[in-house]
Protein backbone atom coordinates (compact mmCIF):
# COMPACT_ATOMS: atom_id res chain seq x y z
CA UNK A 1 0.00 0.00 0.00
CA UNK A 2 1.40 3.31 -1.23
CA UNK A 3 2.03 6.32 1.61
CA UNK A 4 -0.99 8.72 1.69
CA UNK A 5 0.03 12.03 -0.19
CA UNK A 6 -1.74 13.63 2.62
CA UNK A 7 0.64 12.37 5.15
CA UNK A 8 3.77 13.29 2.76
CA UNK A 9 2.35 16.81 2.33
CA UNK A 10 2.51 17.99 6.06
CA UNK A 11 6.63 16.93 5.63
CA UNK A 12 8.63 20.05 4.68
CA UNK A 13 10.64 18.09 2.91
CA UNK A 14 8.14 17.67 0.38
CA UNK A 15 5.93 20.59 0.99
CA UNK A 16 6.57 22.43 -2.46
CA UNK A 17 5.55 19.33 -4.40
CA UNK A 18 2.12 20.07 -6.69
CA UNK A 19 -0.51 17.21 -6.59
CA UNK A 20 1.16 15.38 -9.43
CA UNK A 21 4.68 14.98 -8.56
CA UNK A 22 3.19 14.41 -4.52
CA UNK A 23 0.81 11.44 -5.97
CA UNK A 24 3.91 10.10 -7.61
CA UNK A 25 6.60 10.30 -5.28
CA UNK A 26 3.43 8.48 -2.38
CA UNK A 27 3.14 5.42 -4.88
CA UNK A 28 6.67 4.83 -4.50
CA UNK A 29 6.49 4.19 -0.83
CA UNK A 30 5.80 1.13 0.82
CA UNK A 31 3.81 -0.02 3.75
CA UNK A 32 5.47 -1.50 6.68
CA UNK A 33 4.06 -2.72 10.26
CA UNK A 34 6.21 -3.24 13.46
CA UNK A 35 5.35 -4.73 16.64
CA UNK A 36 5.71 -3.22 19.80
CA UNK A 37 9.13 -3.66 20.45
CA UNK A 38 10.20 -4.14 16.89
CA UNK A 39 13.73 -2.39 15.93
CA UNK A 40 12.38 -0.10 12.50
CA UNK A 41 16.00 0.94 12.17
CA UNK A 42 19.12 -0.17 13.97
CA UNK A 43 21.72 2.21 14.72
CA UNK A 44 25.36 1.06 12.70
CA UNK A 45 23.47 -0.80 10.20
CA UNK A 46 23.58 -0.04 6.87
CA UNK A 47 20.34 1.88 6.18
CA UNK A 48 19.23 2.03 2.67
CA UNK A 49 15.17 3.59 3.48
CA UNK A 50 13.24 7.01 4.34
CA UNK A 51 10.54 6.31 6.95
CA UNK A 52 7.59 8.72 7.65
CA UNK A 53 5.36 6.92 10.13
CA UNK A 54 1.23 7.03 9.60
CA UNK A 55 0.33 5.27 12.94
CA UNK A 56 1.88 4.56 16.46
CA UNK A 57 4.61 5.91 18.13
CA UNK A 58 8.82 4.90 17.61
CA UNK A 59 11.14 5.71 20.21
CA UNK A 60 14.85 7.25 18.82
CA UNK A 61 18.02 6.17 20.81
CA UNK A 62 21.88 6.97 19.76
CA UNK A 63 24.90 4.83 21.60
CA UNK A 64 21.45 3.69 24.27
CA UNK A 65 20.39 6.91 25.27
CA UNK A 66 16.63 8.44 24.49
CA UNK A 67 16.82 11.45 22.03
CA UNK A 68 13.39 11.57 20.67
CA UNK A 69 10.04 9.81 20.46
CA UNK A 70 8.24 10.01 16.90
CA UNK A 71 4.57 10.26 16.01
CA UNK A 72 2.29 10.26 12.84
CA UNK A 73 3.91 12.48 10.37
CA UNK A 74 7.35 12.18 11.89
CA UNK A 75 9.94 10.91 9.44
CA UNK A 76 13.75 9.90 9.67
CA UNK A 77 16.23 8.40 7.22
CA UNK A 78 16.60 10.78 4.56
CA UNK A 79 20.74 10.37 5.15
CA UNK A 80 20.53 7.36 4.43
CA UNK A 81 18.87 8.35 0.89
CA UNK A 82 21.76 9.83 -0.27
CA UNK A 83 24.50 7.83 1.43
CA UNK A 84 23.04 4.35 1.61
CA UNK A 85 25.91 4.23 4.60
CA UNK A 86 25.55 3.25 8.55
CA UNK A 87 22.47 4.60 10.92
CA UNK A 88 23.05 7.41 13.13
CA UNK A 89 20.52 6.24 15.52
CA UNK A 90 18.12 3.35 16.53
CA UNK A 91 14.45 4.26 15.79
CA UNK A 92 11.90 1.23 17.67
CA UNK A 93 8.28 1.06 17.66
CA UNK A 94 7.02 1.71 21.18
CA UNK A 95 3.27 0.78 20.07
CA UNK A 96 2.23 -0.99 17.45
CA UNK A 97 3.61 1.51 14.27
CA UNK A 98 2.68 1.90 10.59
CA UNK A 99 5.23 3.48 8.41
CA UNK A 100 5.52 4.37 4.83
CA UNK A 101 9.17 3.64 3.58
CA UNK A 102 10.91 4.63 0.72
CA UNK A 103 14.44 3.14 -0.62
CA UNK A 104 17.44 5.19 -2.10
CA UNK A 105 17.31 3.74 -5.49
CA UNK A 106 13.37 5.21 -5.86
CA UNK A 107 14.41 8.21 -4.46
CA UNK A 108 17.31 9.00 -6.61
CA UNK A 109 15.26 9.46 -10.22
CA UNK A 110 12.96 11.52 -8.54
CA UNK A 111 15.26 13.91 -6.60
CA UNK A 112 17.54 13.95 -9.87
CA UNK A 113 14.18 15.36 -11.22
CA UNK A 114 13.01 17.71 -8.79
CA UNK A 115 15.06 20.69 -7.68
CA UNK A 116 12.90 21.67 -5.19
CA UNK A 117 12.88 19.01 -3.18
CA UNK A 118 16.26 18.65 -3.64
CA UNK A 119 17.49 21.98 -1.93
CA UNK A 120 14.91 21.10 0.65
CA UNK A 121 16.93 17.98 1.54
CA UNK A 122 19.93 19.80 1.87
CA UNK A 123 18.50 22.41 3.94
CA UNK A 124 17.43 20.00 6.14
CA UNK A 125 20.30 17.77 6.47
CA UNK A 126 22.53 21.13 7.05
CA UNK A 127 19.97 22.17 10.04
CA UNK A 128 20.64 19.06 11.31
CA UNK A 129 24.46 18.87 10.86
CA UNK A 130 24.24 21.72 12.49
CA UNK A 131 22.17 20.79 15.48
CA UNK A 132 24.54 18.08 16.16
CA UNK A 133 27.67 20.24 16.19
CA UNK A 134 26.16 22.51 18.61
CA UNK A 135 25.26 19.10 20.95
CA UNK A 136 29.07 18.22 20.83
CA UNK A 137 30.06 21.98 21.76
Amino acid sequence: MAAPPELLKRIPLFSGLDGRDLELLANSFKERRFGEGETVAAEGSTGVGFFVIGDGTAAVTVHGSERATLGPGDYFGEVALIDEGQRSASVVAVTPLTAYGLTAWEFRPFIESNGKVAWKLLQTLAARLRAAEQREA
